[in-house]
């Protein structure tokens, strides 16, 4: 089981687990959203693959930060195929990210999490996440 970049071959497996978070129909674009972030230089679509099946991803943006030293990362997506979660899957993929994170200068890490994802919240605050609820659109 490894952690690699992701590959604009992965889009159906990516696409799967996306559909596992409650975003459903993205096959008709989700290959052209995988090459386009695999093109950005701040974005890093990581998958986790076990016996060539992608069964985890995570997308992470570092963001350059005006006027304080250190900058941030956004986890903007991040799944787990659903028949394994609980197994320590989510944990290494998050931890390497955050090892990813410190070496781009990052002095923190932000996720957006939709408030019905109880699950998820539990799993974040175990990581080390703090709840900042001040978020305006």
């Amino acid at each position: 089981m490894g952690i690699r970049k992701a590959k604009v071959e992965d889009w159906e497996q990516i696409s799967l687990l996306i559909n596992q978070l409650d975003y459903p129909d993205t096959e008709p674009f989700i290959k052209e959203k995988v090459e386009k972030l695999l093109m950005d230089p701040n974005e890093e679509l990581l998958v986790l693959e076990e016996d060539q099946s992608v069964i985890a991803l995570i997308s992470v943006h570092f963001i350059p930060q005006l006027a304080v030293k250190g900058d941030f990362a956004r986890i903007s997506y991040f799944a787990v195929d659903k028949d394994i979660r609980s197994k320590g899957v989510g944990r290494r993929i998050e931890e390497y990210c955050t090892d990813l994170a410190i070496k781009r200068n990052c002095d923190r890490i932000e996720v957006h999490c939709h408030s019905r994802r109880k699950d998820a919240h539990r799993f974040y605050m175990r990581q080390g996440f703090t709840e900042s609820p001040k978020i305006f659109y």
